[in-house]
């Protein structure tokens, strides 16, 4: 006879999930719903795009988290029935086996929406801008810099997240000297701003000739994207603006125009380009609110007096990585600040991420803060 008995780990199910709907504050989100909801159903909505999609797209964001968490309601009652079908006169094998695949289910789940209510920062629930660059390692460097953008991107697909590729520097043999990506999700900056750090690759090289280990490296930077409304001013004479021509690998021309942007802020010597967008005036304004996004970073640090920086000064060199993607001798990827690991590198570069940034997200909050 079967005795099945999973209560000790369904009452730990039950303590999580109470805890996580007190931090969500399930009352708050279904008022939050209702507003959106009458946003959403006015008839001059679509006069603003802008503001249309936004409203969009935070009502479709606290929809999908209150049926998640309705969800994971029924499915705790669902499981104690099934348990109670598993122990029931001669008992059922089938529920049993049942039963027990929803128990780790569940606990997958809950661990997963215990990591976002962690995500209580300041800028933690604002959509991200990423950028990567390239660092020591020559080709190979370049090359491992177009690996973590398509590592990301893959990611972001995988969640159903919108990014747009804001511009990239292709390198002349191979890769890309920096990208930046635009994820237009809410939480992405709580979310993926423990990817910022120092990257390092270690392999045999497929541009060395001798077929010698390589070790390069790449550097990751995440910065929130600011709302409109907190746009900081920049003068004009703080500023230099320069167009250039859209292009792709090898030198190929996108577009027969100058449409392309790079704005320089002089006092600090912050640069950004865009050349994702059609026309110069549009690229110049994506471009803009990614200086205003980092501006604001620097004046919010200064104003907090704290040697940290959100998006840290990164020298993707020895030193400082805080993730090795090993391919040779041996197949591993590990976070060096929460030993989380893998040894599955080409799961990882498909994007699956989701271990190490839950663990990441945990590593930071029980950090020491300086």
């Amino acid at each position: 006879m079967i005795e099945l008995d999973i209560s000790e780990q369904i009452a730990a199910l039950r303590a999580t999930f109470g805890d996580i709907r007190a931090v969500i504050d399930i009352d708050q989100l279904r008022t939050d719903i209702a507003d959106l909801n009458d946003q959403a159903g006015a008839p001059d909505l679509w006069d603003d795009s802008e503001h249309a999609q936004k409203v969009t797209s935070d009502l479709s964001h606290r929809q999908s988290e209150l049926a998640r968490i309705e969800s994971i309601e029924h499915r705790l009652d669902d499981l104690e029935v099934l348990v109670e079908m598993a122990n029931d006169g001669e008992g059922d094998e089938e529920s049993a086996e049942e039963a027990t695949a929803e128990l780790a289910s569940l606990q997958k789940v809950l661990g997963e929406l215990e990591v976002h209510t962690l995500l209580n920062g300041e800028f933690d629930e604002r959509p991200a801008v990423m950028t990567i660059r390239s660092g020591a390692g020559g080709v190979d460097a370049a090359d491992f810099a177009e690996m973590l953008m398509r590592m990301y991107l893959r990611w972001a697909e995988q969640h159903d997240y919108p990014v747009t590729v804001l511009d990239v520097g292709y390198a002349e043999e191979a890769g890309i000297k920096s990208a930046t990506l635009q994820i237009d999700s809410p939480y992405a900056f709580g979310t993926l701003s423990v990817e910022a750090g120092t990257h390092r690759l270690v392999r045999m090289s497929p541009f060395n000739s001798a077929g010698k280990r390589q070790t390069s490296f790449a550097a990751v930077e995440v910065v929130p994207l600011i709302e409109q409304t907190e746009s900081i001013e920049i003068p004009d004479t703080d500023i230099r603006v320069d167009v250039f021509r859209s292009s792709g690998p090898g030198g190929q021309s996108v577009n027969t125009t100058d449409s392309a942007v790079r704005i320089t802020h002089l006092p600090t010597g912050t640069v950004v380009s865009c050349q994702n967008e059609k026309s110069q005036i549009q690229n110049r304004a994506a471009a803009m609110r990614v200086l205003q996004s980092r501006l604001l970073l620097i004046q919010r640090e200064q104003e907090a007096a704290t040697k940290k920086e959100f998006a840290g000064v990164i020298t993707a060199s020895w030193g400082d990585q805080m993730r090795s993607y090993v391919l040779a001798p041996y197949q591993m990827v590990k976070d060096l600040r929460t030993n989380y690991e893998v040894n599955n590198p080409t799961q990882v570069f498909d994007g699956d991420l989701d271990g190490f940034i839950s663990a990441g997200i945990r590593w930071r909050k029980q950090a020491p803060q300086d």
